[in-house]
C-alpha cells in the first residue's frame, strides 16, 4: 500500500502510466500543508523489530527499499487484504489499489486476502457477504489485480490460519492486546458495544494471515506501523522460543506509504455508511451527480490551500491524481470559475480517468455470471490452502507437535 502524497512540488514526472494510459501513483514523501494526515481505510486497517516488547521500531529507509525493490522485485512476497464489506470506492483505489497493480506490475509476489472473517470483529452480523465478496473481486481485478500473478483467498477457506493463531495468541498478553491502538480507536469507534474477544485478537489474527506466507513486506501507512509492530513481534518471539537455530517465521518489513486523506462529498471522512463515497463501479452520470453535491465554499475564486478550504483542496486533489498534475496548477487553470468551474473539472478528470475500469468492471461482471469468480478464487484458495499447510507442519514442527500412526515423536 504504498501510496503518494503530493510533495510542495510535484510534476508528472512523478507519475507513472498503466497501460492503458492511466496514471499510476508513484513514491514520493509527503511535505506540505496536508503532511501527516492519514491514509483512508475503512475499518480496522490491514495492517518493524520489537524484541520482547511490542513498540514501534524505526523503519528501513523507504527509497532504499523502494529502490530495491525495483532492482530485484522477485526477492520480495506482499500480503495485503481487505474486508469485504461492500464495492470500493475512490479512497481505496488510490490508498491501496493502485500501488497494489504497481507492485503487481514490478513482479512482486503478491498474496491478497479476502477477510471475510474480520467483518464480524465489529459488528454481529456479516450481510450479504457472498454478494460483498463478489463486489470486491470485480473491483479489484477492473483495477488490474491479475490472477495469474496474485493469488486472491478468502480467510474462511484456510483452515490452516487458524490453527496458526493459537501458537501466536500464547505470545502475547492480553495487556499488550488493549494497548494496541488500532484495538483502542476500533472500540471507541463501536460506542456502547462491548469489545469481542474476536476485536481483542484483531491484530494477532493479522498476523496470522501475514506470516503464514513468509510476506517479507506488508503495505501500510504510517499510522499503522503499530499495528504491524505486533506481527514482526510475535515473529521474533516464536522464532526465539522455538526455533532459534532456524527461524520459521519471516519477519515482514513495512512499506510505508502516505496518501493524501480523500474527503467524502460532504466533507467529512469517506464512510460508505455516510452514504459520501463515489464508488469505482458509479457510472458517469452518478459520479456527475455526486461531484454536484460536494460540499465546497464561497469564494468564487479557486485555490489550492488545504489548511482554511478543505473541501476545494480535496477536490482539486481527487482531479490532480486522475490527471497527474499539482492541485495548485488545477487551481490556477480554473481560477474565478467557482465552484462549479471546479466541479466540471473534477467530473471529466474522474470520469475520463475510470472510464477503463469502468468498462473492464462490465466485462467482468458478464463473465461473473456464468462462474467466473468462483474458479478463479478457488484457484486462489487451493493454492493459499497449500502455502498454508506448510506453515503449519513447520510451526508443529518446531513446537515438537508432530504425531504419526507409527508411535508419537517418529
Amino acid at each position: 500500500m504504498v501510496v503518494v502524497a503530493f510533495p510542495a512540488t510535484v510534476t508528472a514526472a512523478a507519475f507513472g502510466r498503466l497501460d492503458d494510459g492511466r496514471t499510476l501513483l508513484t513514491t514520493t514523501t509527503q511535505r506540505g500543508p496536508r503532511a501527516g494526515r492519514p491514509l483512508h481505510r475503512e475499518g480496522p486497517p490491514f495492517m518493524s523489530t520489537a524484541h520482547d516488547s511490542v513498540t514501534t521500531h524505526p523503519t528501513r529507509d523507504a527509497g532504499d527499499l523502494e529502490s530495491r525493490i525495483a532492482a530485484q522485485p522477485h526477492r520480495f512476497r506482499v500480503l495485503t487484504g481487505d474486508r469485504p464489506t461492500g464495492a470500493l470506492h475512490l479512497g481505496h483505489y488510490f490508498g491501496t489499489l493502485a500501488n497494489r497493480v504497481r507492485l503487481q506490475t514490478l513482479g512482486v509476489e503478491t498474496y491478497l486476502v479476502v477477510a471475510d472473517y474480520q467483518v464480524i470483529t465489529d459488528r454481529d452480523l456479516a450481510g450479504d457477504l457472498p454478494g460483498h465478496v463478489r463486489e470486491l473481486l470485480l473491483d479489484q481485478l477492473a483495477a488490474g489485480i491479475d490472477p495469474a500473478r496474485t493469488t486472491i483467498f478468502t480467510h474462511s477457506a484456510v483452515p490452516a490460519l487458524n490453527q496458526l493463531l493459537l501458537p501466536l495468541l500464547s505470545l502475547v498478553s492480553v495487556a499488550e492486546l488493549q494497548r494496541n491502538p488500532t484495538v483502542k480507536a476500533e472500540t471507541a469507534a463501536t460506542g456502547t458495544r462491548a469489545m469481542s474477544g474476536l476485536m481483542l485478537t484483531y491484530p494477532v489474527h493479522q498476523a496470522a494471515d501475514i506470516l503464514f506466507c513468509s510476506a517479507t513486506l506488508v503495505p501500510v501507512g504510517q499510522d499503522q506501523l503499530a499495528h504491524l509492530e505486533v506481527t514482526r513481534t510475535l515473529a521474533r518471539r516464536f522464532n526465539e522460543r522455538y526455533s532459534p537455530q532456524r527461524p520459521v517465521f519471516t519477519v515482514p518489513d513495512p512499506l510505508v506509504g502516505q496518501a493524501p486523506t480523500l474527503l467524502g462529498i460532504d466533507g467529512h471522512k469517506m464512510s460508505k455508511s455516510r452514504g459520501n463515497v463515489i464508488e469505482l463501479r458509479a457510472t458517469a452520470d452518478q459520479t456527475a451527480a455526486l461531484i454536484r453535491r460536494a460540499k465546497t465554499d464561497s469564494d468564487r475564486r479557486i485555490t489550492y490551500d488545504p489548511a482554511t478550504r478543505p473541501e476545494v483542496a480535496n477536490l482539486l486533489e481527487l482531479a490532480g491524481l486522475c490527471r497527474g498534475e499539482h492541485p495548485a496548477t488545477l487551481a490556477e487553470q480554473i481560477s474565478d470559475q467557482g465552484a462549479a468551474g471546479l466541479k466540471t473539472l473534477v467530473t471529466e478528470a474522474v470520469n475520463d480517468y475510470f472510464a477503463p475500469l469502468r468498462r473492464r468492471r462490465a466485462e467482468l461482471a458478464a463473465d461473473a455470471a456464468t462462474g467466473g469468480l468462483d474458479e478463479l478464487l478457488a484457484r486462489g484458495n487451493d493454492h493459499a490452502n497449500l502455502i498454508a499447510d506448510q506453515m503449519l507442519d513447520r510451526v508443529r514442527n518446531a513446537m515438537n507437535m508432530t504425531y504419526n500412526r507409527a508411535g508419537l515423536m517418529r
